[in-house]
């Protein structure tokens, strides 16, 4: 038998593999697809290292809190069937000036789809807290969706803070139409057109097309 070059035989076996339908070269198989990374449960400072399952996932708490602003007394359980957006804010937080429009927006843009901005009040002032220094306040904030004033943070404490005892105060949670946490914003601002207010509308928008 005439022996083939070693350029020769490996011409031949390619074209003996593609006629028997095996893969090869050109006609390798694709790789899989990438999927999309799940989006993330919590953004915010130091949200990488805190353990958001604490809360996320479980339905969210009642509030204990006695004085609203802007509505009359509202229980979690009330607002089962809508998306609610609860964020803490109190007076001299930059954070909170700077993020205060954006809830208003959100406020004004998705109530009538069915997302409910709730505030709460945590007062950090040595000063006693005084009712209409928080109504002048939220004034200032444009704030007329409900507010609450949790004071002594009995409800921030219960939520969040006693099992992350040295987070930042200026939270904010967000809770599906069935009542349970899905995603936590661990402080700071999420201000107009940053990508953390970006980051909330996604959140918002995806939980608002959910069924209940």
């Amino acid at each position: 038998m005439k022996e083939h070059s070693p350029a020769a035989a490996w011409m031949i076996a390619t074209v003996l593999m593609a006629a028997c339908g095996a893969s090869g070269g050109a006609e390798a198989e694709a790789p899989p697809a990438k999927t999309a990374a799940a989006p993330p449960i919590a953004i915010g400072p130091d949200s990488d290292r805190l353990d958001a399952t604490t809360i996320v996932g479980k339905p969210a708490p009642a509030w204990d809190v006695d004085t609203w602003l802007n509505a009359a007394p509202l229980a979690v359980e009330a607002l089962r069937g809508d998306v609610v957006l609860v964020r803490w804010f109190t007076e001299g937080c930059p954070y909170c000036a700077a993020t205060a429009p954006t809830l208003v927006a959100l406020h004004d843009e998705l109530a009538a789809r069915g997302l409910r901005v709730v505030g709460l009040y945590h007062h950090k002032s040595d000063a006693p807290l005084v009712e209409d220094d928080v109504r002048a306040l939220v004034a200032r904030f444009g704030f007329t969706f409900p507010v609450a004033i949790d004071r002594d943070w009995r409800t921030l404490r219960r939520w969040w803070l006693d099992d992350h005892p040295e987070s930042w105060t200026s939270l904010s949670f967000l809770i599906d139409r069935r009542g349970v946490v899905r995603f936590v914003h661990t402080g700071g601002s999420y201000a107009p057109g940053s990508a953390d207010a970006a980051q909330m509308r996604a959140w918002i928008d995806a939980l608002l097309a959910e069924t209940p």
